[in-house]
């Protein structure tokens, strides 16, 4: 499958994913997806373009120091997104990520002082959307890496505003991602079936894309969902103790989320995105989510030592394993994320580069992308930049509290545990309650 797709493999998917879309009796899902009493004047002042209340829990969330940096770096954003909105970058994702910045900090595209900025980004990962759903116009090897990244950035922002033009391309992306889920439940670098997945990191970008669409009103079937909780379980990692030993065993000792199901590349960064895989799907009580949280929680305390941070002048974390860290510790919350958070907050605003009289760089933050230029210095600054504003729970996905799990929206016979589910009729996964 290459990015040459035509109109024929479009009407494949639609056939073959009918249930992916929106619910044609139900109403358009927007309003910050059903939160009627509090969605309706989110919504209201967010469209009007005026100030807004966060939702922050209190100053322990949103310090007037990280109020102010989150301004600096939309500003700097701002500044240097260029006529075309894209940050002189054809990666969808990171395009996606700059754009997920101002959604988190409650601006909408069209409406307030950055409503410009953020409907130039978005027109540009719309139009560049393909007649089959991919979401790339990059290297073929980052197929599922920018559509993914950017079928979430859709997701949330069709929940913000039920723009119908955004509902047309997030639906033939969900059916993409149906359509190229390979038979392990994984996803592969180019959008292509398979036998097998390749890694973690593919699977957290797809579930995240997934979760938003559902969360917006869009159904999706829940055999896909199955068999990626299946696939990323594989990919846990025990230490101390062989792989296939049994269950109650495995729970005694340390571990991980790791890279590849065979533990290799056992970094933060997909401890991380286990623990969010599992959060998005439901699965808040499985035991290898707090043995991977140890490992993101002492990267926490480990990289954000404010000593550290202001010798180096440098963001604490690569923008990948940050963006994912910041997810799971918001999901996770609890005594984790009160503790936590703050030192992460404290550890991005000290690592900011504040220079008024250097236009170029006042208000981003420099470390370790894997991306070079200008599309670097988006990606790690839209990634603080929404660390910054998680607390304000302005996107839809941000606004979920613990929820029943997805074996009680689908009925009793939702098993991702099953080795050999049974094929069943597709339900729709509808929207968490708010």
């Amino acid at each position: 499958m290459t990015h040459s797709w035509g109109g024929s493999e479009s009407v494949f998917l639609s056939r073959a994913f009918p249930k992916i879309g929106p619910k044609p009796s139900a109403p358009r899902r927007s309003l910050w997806c059903g939160r009627v009493l509090r969605g309706f004047w989110l919504f209201a002042l967010l469209w009007a373009g005026l100030p807004t209340v966060g939702l922050a829990q209190g100053d322990w969330e949103i310090t007037p120091q990280s109020a102010e940096a989150l301004e600096r770096g939309l500003q700097w954003l701002a500044r240097h997104q260029g006529p075309e909105g894209n940050w002189s970058s054809d990666d969808l994702g990171l395009v996606s990520t700059g754009v997920l910045a101002f959604l988190a900090a409650g601006h909408l595209p069209g409406r307030g002082p950055y409503g410009e900025t953020v409907q130039r980004a978005l027109d540009y990962v719309v139009r560049n959307g393909q007649p089959s759903g991919l979401l790339n116009i990059a290297d073929q090897r980052r197929d599922m890496y920018n559509h993914g990244l950017s079928a979430f950035m859709l997701g949330q922002v069709y929940g913000m505003t039920g723009d119908s033009r955004v509902g047309t391309v997030l639906d033939r992306s969900l059916k993409l991602i149906a359509y190229t889920q390979c038979l392990d439940g994984g996803w592969d670098y180019v959008a292509r079936r398979q036998p097998n997945g390749h890694d973690l990191s593919l699977a957290v970008m797809q579930a995240l894309a997934l979760r938003s669409a559902v969360d917006s009103g869009l159904e999706v079937p829940p055999e896909v969902v199955e068999k990626a909780i299946r696939s990323v379980r594989e990919h846990y990692t025990p230490r101390g103790v062989r792989r296939e030993a049994p269950e109650e065993e495995l729970k005694k000792y340390p571990g991980q989320f790791t890279y590849s199901k065979g533990g290799g590349n056992a970094t933060v960064a997909m401890a991380a995105a286990g623990v969010v895989c599992l959060q998005e799907f439901g699965q808040y009580d499985d035991w290898r989510i707090p043995k991977s949280m140890e490992v993101v929680l002492r990267a926490i305390r480990e990289e954000c030592k404010m000593e550290r941070v202001r010798r180096e002048r440098r963001a604490p974390m690569d923008a990948y394993t940050m963006y994912y860290v910041a997810q799971a510790l918001y999901q996770v919350g609890g005594p984790a994320w009160q503790e936590h958070y703050p030192v992460l907050r404290d550890a991005v605003v000290a690592s900011q580069i504040v220079a008024p009289d250097r236009p170029d760089d006042h208000g981003k933050w420099v470390g370790e992308t894997r991306v070079g230029g200008k599309p670097g210095d988006l990606y790690l600054t839209s990634v603080c930049c929404f660390v910054l504003a998680i607390p304000n729970r302005y996107l839809p996905i941000l606004q979920e509290g613990r929820i029943g799990s997805l074996q009680a929206q689908f009925g009793g016979d939702f098993n991702p545990d099953a080795a050999n589910p049974t094929p069943k009729n597709k339900r729709p996964l509808k929207s968490r309650g708010r």
